[in-house]
């Protein structure tokens, strides 16, 4: 049967709104670990020593257990506590809707991600940084800083302000406003400073 479409971002806010209230402690603790265990024992699922599976076998097996999963789970939203659910047709539309290739940065500094197969021989865009983690001010710059200016990272993924002018950043104020916008603003100086200016981000 051929996939009638993906599911946009209105459809899934609307079925967000009309699905089932899930406690977050009941999603993280109970539904998602007992689907994994599950689908580990369905699928037959055991990597040994070598948690990145290269038999492929093993990742089909693998790919379709992440199928299985999803489909019985569906998909939370912590911010409305609700599941919302989609088909096959529709998970499987959704992934050939998916870009195969993606570009970050701009200029002499941009890379270009391109989806890889398993066992590939192709290198892997290598993206460096705190990744979300709660940085101080006075280190912010300089902390980036070295990451893009080591060779091998491609891609710089960012720390999060703790303060911003000396101020806590609480989650909803205007001040989270003002320090989204001075991460921006410090990031960019940094990789500026490390001789990459269009480096993505």
């Amino acid at each position: 049967m051929a996939a009638r479409r993906y599911v946009d971002v209105f459809e899934a806010y609307d079925r967000f709104t009309q699905g089932s209230k899930v406690d977050e402690k009941d999603w993280d603790y109970n539904i998602i670990p007992n689907a994994a265990a599950l689908m580990k024992s369905r699928y037959e699922l055991d990597f040994g020593d070598n948690i990145v599976p290269e038999d492929p076998d093993i990742a089909d097996r693998l790919f379709l257990a992440g199928v299985d999963m999803l489909l019985e789970t569906g998909i939370y939203n912590i911010d409305l506590g609700r599941v919302m659910h989609i088909d096959e047709d529709e998970l499987y539309e959704g992934i050939k809707m998916a870009p195969r290739k993606l570009t970050l940065g701009h200029g002499k500094d941009k890379c270009k991600c391109k989806a890889r197969v398993g066992n590939s021989k192709k290198r892997p865009i290598i993206q460096g940084g705190p990744t979300g983690a709660p940085m101080s001010e006075d280190i912010f710059t300089s902390l980036i800083q070295s990451y893009a200016e080591e060779p091998m990272v491609d891609a710089v993924v960012s720390g999060v302000l703790e303060t911003v002018d000396g101020h806590q950043v609480l989650t909803n104020s205007p001040w989270e406003i003002k320090a989204t916008m001075a991460e921006v603003r410090y990031v960019r100086e940094a990789v500026a400073n490390a001789g990459r200016p269009g480096m993505g981000i």
